[in-house]
């Protein structure tokens, strides 16, 4: 073989590797959702709750890549989990938030945990259009914790369910949730951005913040980690951290922004059986 024929059969290949690679990364890896299950023992939860189950969603940003069939694929992913709270993390839109709420709505009306799905917004929805994705939340029936929380009952044991407004809109409000917080029992927060979590945990008061916002980088190379990651998403960019004395969990989202790929970097739904540090009997049969 001559050297130019070496040269062209070399290009062809180089080629077709690039072309496999760009469809790897804009039409498989972005729909390849890893169902990533955490047992996590959690400071001050009460042993009634042993075994209760959080699913984690987040950066849907709907109306870019998320497209009503792929939200529809996500939502039946996660009722398989048999959820017993679903919490979402923001980013529900990326731009132009009225354009995509029917769509958006029709697929948050389809979750299903026993004691409901609670939110957080995240810094797209301020900037598309907070009020509109509000109203979306309320008519799905999502609860939106906008520096509030929500309490759960296991007999005489609580479970506080809290959320901060984004930060990096400069909605967040620490200083009134923990006003309103009960001095007993675990409370779990969502906190859109995760280098919140240097606050939060801070405070004492946490035991776990659950956050999303970075998509993990949504390119991620071997020995370097992520190539770009958003304000307030670098010091905690994905998966599992302790800060202090709280756990901090940052979800990769399903959900991507421009550019519209995922490599080394797949698309996540998190789902967290929750113990007491205590000994603990097993979780009930799902």
């Amino acid at each position: 073989m001559t050297p130019n024929q070496l040269l062209r059969r070399g290009i062809a290949w180089a080629s077709a590797a690039a072309l496999v690679g760009i469809a790897y990364s804009t039409m498989i890896e972005p729909g390849w959702v890893d169902v990533t299950h955490v047992s996590l023992a959690l400071p001050g939860l009460a042993p009634a709750f042993c075994g209760y189950r959080v699913v984690q969603l987040s950066d849907l940003h709907m109306g870019d890549w998320m497209n009503a069939a792929r939200l529809d694929d996500v939502v039946r992913l996660v009722n398989k989990q048999s959820a017993d709270l679903i919490a979402i993390t923001g980013d529900f839109v990326t731009r132009r938030a009225v354009s995509h709420m029917r769509d958006l709505a029709n697929g948050l009306s389809q979750l299903k945990a026993s004691d409901g799905v609670v939110a957080v917004l995240g810094n797209h929805d301020h900037w598309s259009g907070a009020q509109a994705v509000r109203d979306v939340l309320a008519a799905s029936g999502v609860c939106e914790l906008a520096n509030n929380f929500r309490t759960f009952h296991r007999n005489d044991a609580q479970l506080h369910i809290a959320g901060v407004d984004d930060i990096i809109a400069g909605c967040d409000r620490l200083d009134l949730l923990l006003a309103r917080l009960p001095a007993a029992g675990a409370v779990i927060l969502l906190a859109h951005e995760p280098d919140f979590a240097d606050e939060s945990a801070a405070t004492g008061r946490f035991a776990l913040q659950l956050s999303g916002h970075t998509h993990g980088g949504q390119i991620v190379a071997p020995l370097i980690g992520p190539l770009l990651l958003p304000a307030l998403g670098r010091k905690y960019p994905s998966g599992h951290y302790q800060v202090g004395s709280m756990i901090q969990y940052t979800n990769r989202g399903v959900g991507v922004v421009s550019p519209f790929v995922r490599i080394n970097c797949r698309p996540e739904v998190t789902v967290f059986d929750l113990h007491a540090q205590s000994i603990c009997s097993c979780a009930p049969a799902r």
